[in-house]
């Protein structure tokens, strides 16, 4: 039966009921695809729009590109150098050049070129798409410059015509010439630029010229497989890789030279293996040219504006303005070469870094004794163990920067180990007891110097101190409780005098570092001038390079470093010397007292020296004396002292007291603050942070109270003259002295009692009476009064008032004076402790004769108190050896001036927390 409807309308509701109902999940799919659609066309009108705009981009930057200058792309054009007051010191670059046509390059010379810069070389257009892919990944992941993607062709480009920095429009232009290039001229042409115009250390350029200076080889076909990789592979960074300077990473660099050049099949691996089995400096030339007074200073420009440009100035066409002082540079040339000092051998070498302490600018390089061109640079290129010199780098300054310490913070020089139980010595297997790190950083002790290390590790970490070294340009791998006295370990093998430079120039200059720098600015063939002067970061507080200076002042006054001191200059200084290894002194035959390294490093507020004596130590040289003998480990700070007596002459300037450090007068061995009565010789000055310093005033050589109520009368019937007076305290005794009519005092009494009487008195005369307490062993000021004896006059002559007795100024030091630590912390009072009673008083000279008025004893009167002590601390003395007596302070003969060695770094066998390596230099000094 049909079914029926009461209406159309709810027909067509019951017809559109029945409809599937895919047909709505149709009409719900719909709505994504357009969305997706939408989403394409959207990015897809984005891609062109930014396929058109970078279009343009590029049309933009490449038609601001330079021509390509044949003359440029082939000719070289040298650079000149000019001094810090920009007079012209040298011209450089064509005098080592000499060049080579294609023809005449060696096949395996060229493949080893390809297999390291360019495998793909013959195959681009100028750009390496499939290299420059991967060279972007890298970029993104680690950031703009990672990874170059620069084939030979883009290198010719960048070296001839553009500047090396690192942004998108040099690029743009680098590669836009590069395809210009590769259509203008053939393959071998541009392998022919490449190969004549790159750099290698020495001021070399050009294959040409390296195949004669490093193998002696004129003909490029003599060469060895070994030789030619290890010429391919030195470019990359030519100073790293030079084969004489640094023989371990050159034989790694051409290694990997040879392993490439297997993997691209221009050698089998057998021949690979056979090459890296040749010792990589068994045939090099010996260098035969003498290097002229600058070659140092304008080796490290030619290295420094290659790293930070990418230029060679040999080539490039530069003027280049440089920090270089000619008449410093001289000197030093001088000291090291010249009849200045009297090397004891000539085999000795030396380098020396001089620096503009405020700009961080080398003012002269001292390269070493005697070096050819192209020789090692004993100034930048060494690395060895510091010893001593690095303790205010690694251990006071991070305590002081840390953890507030002071220069009178005591600690104690005892029998102690590193944290894992070995045995810390120092140099003279003696301990001396508390004292200041003033003290234990001027006598070089190692022992304060670990405590120091370790209390910031303990409270800070370790990293602290790794990151504070960084901080002034001493980047550390590791960081071991050996490294706390100069015991590098293998990781970190060393410093270089530069970079001893650098890190005690930022304590010169109030805690900024600035990179140690020789280029000011270069100006490019086309007239653009590029800044290359470093940045100045801030390395610690004011406070921590005032302290850390003081302290380092009295190592030139008084400690290790006074052969260094140069008369009415302020130096600060620190001293150091490093030992063998057990192996080495036993190989070597070395003897007692024998040192591997002598440092000086020390400044002004004006320059900053580093200098590192020592031998080499390789094979050629291990037939001859590799050690400095006593004398010569004085020469590092005779060489510092002849350098800065020059460049520094009148310079009288000082560091200011920055206004976070405060002064104290500090009593010596009690750590507060010294009293008015504190003997002189017991007081220094000393530095703390603002607001940490003492506030408690030490008691050890306060007086005694005064006697009060001094009162004097003359008896007529007895014809007498009594006195009487009062005192707070029991048990004290008193001394009384007498002088009649302007006479010398005499002692009269000393007892307990609080009176004394005169009996049978002249009439007429005057007589004066002075009262000392004693207490404890100590003295009072003397209470003092007069009285004159009626005459044969009936009249009576009115009391004399009591005296007034003028106290001694207490004794003090002129603020910013340090009165050095004498080094012994023991007390050693003189055998008095300035003007203690033990003879008869005179008139306010605490020394001397007696006569009237005095408100202290000599030490000539009775003296025997509490025996008879003659200079060993007690309160009463003999009236010789001591601050009161005779005018003979200390009762003894001043010690002769004598310049201490630098005791030798004494390295445990394990580095105290870290795993045990017999690292070269790291045992105890026996």
């Amino acid at each position: 039966m049909a079914e029926q409807y009461k209406s159309r309308e709810e027909r067509k509701r019951a017809l559109a009921a029945k409809q599937p109902k895919q047909n709505q999940g149709s009409k719900k799919t719909k709505k994504p695809r357009s969305l997706w659609k939408k989403i394409f066309l959207t990015f897809l009108a984005l891609g062109i729009i930014g396929i058109i705009t970078g279009g343009v981009t590029f049309a933009v930057i490449a038609a601001s590109a330079p021509p390509l200058d044949e003359k440029k792309l082939k000719d070289s054009f040298s650079s000149k150098l000019y001094d810090v007051n920009t007079n012209e010191v040298t011209e450089f670059g064509e005098i080592k050049r000499q060049y080579v046509p294609y023809k005449d390059i060696p096949k395996i010379l060229e493949e080893a070129v390809l297999a390291t810069e360019d495998a793909r070389f013959y195959e681009h257009k100028g750009v390496d798409f499939i290299r420059l892919g991967g060279a972007v990944i890298a970029n993104v992941q680690e950031g703009f410059g990672a990874e170059g993607a620069s084939t030979i062709t883009q290198q010719v480009i960048k070296n001839s015509l553009l500047s090396s920095d690192k942004t998108m429009t040099r690029k743009v232009k680098e590669v836009w010439l590069s395809f210009q290039l590769e259509q203008k001229y053939s393959k071998q042409e541009i392998l022919e630029m490449y190969l004549n115009k790159i750099y290698f250390a020495g001021n070399i350029y050009g294959v040409q010229k390296a195949s004669e200076i490093f193998y002696g080889k004129k003909d490029l076909h003599d060469l060895e497989l070994h030789e030619a990789a290890m010429i391919a592979g030195m470019p990359q960074s030519p100073n790293n890789y030079d084969p004489r300077k640094h023989p371990e990473n050159a034989e790694k660099r051409r290694n990997i030279v040879l392993n490439l050049m297997a993997q691209h099949g221009f050698i089998t691996q057998a021949e690979a293996d056979a090459a890296k089995a040749v010792p990589v400096d068994s045939t090099l030339a010996p260098l035969k040219e003498k290097a002229n007074p600058y070659h140092a200073f304008v080796e490290e420009v030619i290295e420094e504006v290659k790293e930070k440009t990418g230029l060679d100035a040999g080539t490039a066409g530069l003027k280049i303005y440089t920090t270089l002082d000619p008449d410093a540079q001289e000197n030093v040339e001088e000291v090291l070469n010249g009849d200045i000092i009297n090397y004891q051998n000539d085999n000795m070498q030396a380098g020396v870094a001089l620096i503009d302490t405020q700009s961080g600018e080398i003012r002269a390089i001292g390269g070493g004794r005697n070096q050819p061109i192209g020789g090692y640079n004993y100034a930048t290129d060494v690395r060895r163990q510091p010893g001593s010199s690095i303790k205010p780098v690694l251990d006071y300054a991070p305590a002081i920067e840390y953890l507030h310490w002071s220069t009178a913070e005591m600690i104690d020089d005892e029998p102690y180990t590193y944290s894992n139980g070995t045995p810390i010595r120092n140099f003279d297997r003696r301990h001396l007891g508390p004292m200041t790190a003033r003290t234990a950083l001027a006598k070089s002790r190692n022992i304060p110097a670990l405590k120091a290390f370790q209390e910031v590790s303990k409270k800070e970490g370790p990293e602290k101190i790794k990151d504070f070294a960084k901080g002034l340009g001493i980047p550390l791998n590791h960081i071991y409780e050996s490294y706390s006295i100069g015991g590098f370990g293998e990781d970190d093998k060393g410093v270089s005098p530069m970079q001893m430079a650098g890190a005690f120039s930022t304590f010169g200059n109030n805690g900024v570092h600035i990179e140690p720098h020789t280029v000011k600015k270069i100006v490019l063939s086309d007239g653009t001038e590029v800044s290359l002067e470093p940045e100045a970061k801030p390395a610690m507080s004011d406070y921590t390079a005032f302290m850390i200076t003081d302290m380092m002042k009295t190592v030139v006054k008084s400690g290790t470093g006074t052969a260094a001191a140069v008369p009415n200059l302020n130096i600060a200084g620190k001293t150091g010397t490093s030992n063998f290894s057990d192996i080495e002194k036993q190989r070597n035959n070395i003897p007692a007292g024998a040192a591997k390294d002598s440092w000086f490093v020390g400044y002004n507020p004006n320059y900053t020296a580093a200098v590192w004596t020592g031998y080499p130590v390789n094979e050629e040289t291990k037939k001859d004396r590799i050690y400095l003998t006593k004398t010569e480990q004085q020469y590092a700070k005779r060489i510092f002292k002849e350098v800065l007596k020059k460049v520094a002459k009148g310079d009288d300037s000082d560091w200011e007291k920055p206004k976070s450090v405060e002064m104290k007068r500090i009593e010596k061995g009690t750590g507060q603050l010294a009293s008015s009565y504190t003997p002189k010789d017991q007081v220094s000055i000393e530095y703390f942070v603002k607001g940490t310093g003492p506030k408690v005033v030490s008691k050890k050589y306060t007086k005694a109270d005064k006697p009060s109520g001094l009162q004097v009368s003359y008896n007529e019937s007895s014809n007498s003259i009594s006195l009487s007076w009062n005192y707070k305290d029991g048990g004290a005794s008193f001394q009384v002295s007498q002088s009649v009519d302007g006479g010398s005092y005499s002692t009269v009494q000393n007892s307990g009692s609080m009176s004394y009487t005169v009996s049978g008195v002249t009439p007429g005369a005057t007589y004066r009476f002075q009262v000392v307490a004693m207490v404890n062993g100590k003295s009072s000021n003397a209470a003092a009064t007069a009285i004159t004896v009626p005459g044969s006059i009936t009249e009576e002559k009115p009391e004399e008032p009591e005296e007034e007795i003028i106290e001694e100024e207490p004794n003090t030091t002129d603020e910013g004076k340090v009165e050095e630590d004498s080094g012994n912390e023991e007390e050693n009072n003189n055998g008095n402790q300035n003007g203690q009673p033990g003879g008869i008083p005179n008139n306010g000279n605490q020394n001397g004769q007696p006569n009237n008025g005095n408100s202290n004893p000599n030490g000539n009167g009775s003296g025997n108190q509490s025996g008879n002590n003659s200079g060993n601390g007690n309160s009463s003395n003999n009236g010789n050896g001591n601050s009161g007596g005779n005018g003979n302070p200390g009762g003894g003969k001043k010690p002769e001036d004598t310049t201490p060695l630098e005791p030798t770094v004494p390295v445990p066998e394990d580095t105290g927390g870290a795993p045990v390596q017999q690292h070269e230099g790291q045992k105890p000094e026996q």
